[in-house]
């Protein structure tokens, strides 16, 4: 179970990792953008975001 979850720790940081590796532009300006936004939004963004994986693997593992 532990490498799982540190396959899916890293796999996660290869994604991120190559998003700023092809669109560092984009990515910048992301940063930029998120910062004009309120805490409480990134916060209500983010739990959304976690909510809707963790649907997502509901539905897929069962």
């Amino acid at each position: 179970m532990w490498a799982d979850i540190a396959t899916i720790l890293c796999l996660v940081i290869v994604v991120e990792g190559l998003l700023y590796a092809l669109f560092p532009t984009q990515m910048k300006n992301f940063m930029v953008r998120l910062g004009t936004y309120s805490s409480s939004g990134i916060r209500n963004f983010g739990l959304l975001g976690a909510t809707a994986g963790v649907f997502v693997i509901w539905l897929i593992r069962g």
